[in-house]
């Protein structure tokens, strides 16, 4: 809906501000008065009204609990009580923020976001040594230990470098098969 259309009354109507708080004030419930109410007694007191009547209320009404002018509680609007305290909210109340001191500094100012860098001058941290757990095994996975070459009778183990060219295939090795020799079996 633009807005030259919300504005588009016929000329003997007042504007909806003003026909919602007489609708309210006239109503005079207890609790406010919920939409329904307001529109069926706007209706019923000035009789032809535009078409978009219910979205002309609606956009009137949010806009004025918006500015102030009207408190929505419960489902039901009613005009604003200036001596009552404001109604606190769901949630966590937002801090108080202290503006200024009575002397006009602020008290203290704000930390920045983050660790605060090192101070160049202040003198070195001593290095503790490690503590060991007292079992005398090293933390962690053993290390693979390269495979010896030659056979069982060589004491030296070589390298992986090495180990890499004479490596062992993935999987099951291969079946060795046996040569086969003819024999014959003349006597």
């Amino acid at each position: 809906m633009a807005a030259g259309e919300i504005s588009k009354l016929p000329p003997s109507l007042p504007p909806y501000p003003q026909m919602i708080l007489s609708a309210i004030e006239s109503l005079n419930e207890q609790n406010g008065s919920n939409k329904t109410s307001i529109s069926k007694y706007i209706e019923s007191k000035y009789g032809q009204l535009p078409g978009g009547h219910t979205t002309l209320l609606s956009h009137h009404l949010n806009r004025m609990k918006e500015s102030g002018e009207l408190v929505f509680w419960k489902n039901n609007y009613m005009k604003r009580d200036p001596n009552a305290p404001p109604r606190r909210g769901r949630g966590r109340p937002p801090k108080v923020k202290d503006p200024l001191s009575p002397d006009g500094m602020t008290l203290s100012p704000t930390r920045p976001r983050g660790r605060p860098p090192k101070d160049p001058n202040a003198p070195p941290i001593p290095i503790r040594p490690k503590v060991t757990t007292g079992s005398g095994k090293p933390r962690g996975r053993p290390r693979k230990m390269a495979r010896p070459s030659g056979g069982m009778m060589s004491g030296e183990t070589t390298t992986t470098s090495t180990m890499a060219g004479t490596a062992w295939g993935r999987g099951r090795p291969h079946k060795v098969k046996v040569p086969f020799t003819e024999m014959s079996v003349e006597q």
